[in-house]
């Protein structure tokens, strides 16, 4: 295919080529596109949703949404992150969807590092982005599921938090939202095309090595074994046909919060398959995720 042939494809349907177009930014709501955050030596950026004419002297709550792709694809400014974004910064946040290190079998810890250094730029630049510090939450689909729910459980983790380069700097939030994330990758099976789980185990894509070589590594992954009482409190949205994450993950995920003594919530989304948004022609919940964060951020009051 030359140039003009696949210019005019991508005009007539983006959809043939595989690629996703966010839509229109709906009214009161700004983006800026791009924005580095990991030093001048990462290709890995963030896209900056704001809420529009806020009143002088607000201090926003802030969260950090965090793309799919089994570790291995995806982007910030995919249909999924942009309807986060756009939804949530209508409601009064500041949001940043952010890119963070992929790749098949090499990734790991980096793209958790990644991740808690989105939250570590927000506290840095609270007082530029005028939000409060005190006041983050995160939010992931899928894979970003996964390592929404590392960083909720193991803020400020010696052993798992990056150096560099914003030291000092605490990576902890106060709300996590999961949607259909991997909580154990131990227990993690397959399914069949209708989303019923099977007794076969499934493996991933973070690291190479299977459990039985690894069996500290696949634990030290696990959001799971990082609950604690004071764990954030988690709201959880699994569809019942889901054939890439089995929801047994997050059936086992709720159990164990409710035995550690966490809010939380779980949501089973009669259906739904995989890798949705927040609102679809079929659903929405958007009220719910918004009603969430508002309630463990302690936001009493609309931009």
């Amino acid at each position: 295919m030359n140039r003009l042939s696949f210019l005019l494809l991508l005009l007539i349907s983006p959809s043939l080529l595989g690629l996703e177009t966010p839509g229109k930014l709906p009214a009161g709501v700004t983006v800026q596109h791009d924005l580095e955050y990991l030093g001048a030596n990462r290709t890995e950026k963030l896209d900056l949703y704001q809420p529009k004419n806020r009143s002088a002297g607000t201090r926003s709550p802030a969260i950090v949404i965090i793309h799919g792709g089994g570790w291995v694809k995806g982007d910030k400014n995919r249909t999924r992150e942009f309807v986060t974004g756009t939804s949530l910064a209508q409601a009064g946040y500041v949001c940043i969807s952010i890119n963070y290190k992929l790749g098949k079998n090499n990734c790991w810890p980096q793209n958790l590092h990644d991740c808690k250094n989105a939250v570590r730029w927000l506290r840095t630049n609270a007082e530029k982005l005028d939000i409060d510090p005190d006041k983050i939450g995160v939010i992931g689909g899928s894979a970003g599921g996964h390592l929404a729910m590392m960083i909720a459980y193991t803020g400020d983790s010696p052993s798992l938090s990056p150096k560099q380069p914003y030291p000092g700097v605490s990576d902890k939030v106060r709300a996590c939202v999961n949607m259909y994330g991997i909580s154990n990758l131990r227990t993690r099976r397959v399914t069949e095309k209708d989303g019923t789980p099977t007794e076969e185990l499934k493996g991933h894509r973070l690291f190479s090595e299977t459990r039985e070589e690894a069996p500290e590594k696949w634990e030290l992954a696990s959001p799971i074994t990082h609950i604690r009482k004071d764990s954030p409190p988690t709201l959880s949205l699994h569809g019942t046909k889901d054939s890439t994450v089995s929801r047994t993950q997050t059936e086992e995920l709720h159990k164990m919060l409710e035995q550690a003594g966490v809010t939380n919530e779980y949501l089973s989304v009669k259906g739904a398959r995989h890798a949705w948004p927040l609102r679809t022609k079929k659903f929405d919940y958007t009220d719910e995720v918004t009603e969430f964060f508002n309630q463990h951020l302690e936001v009493t009051t609309k931009p």
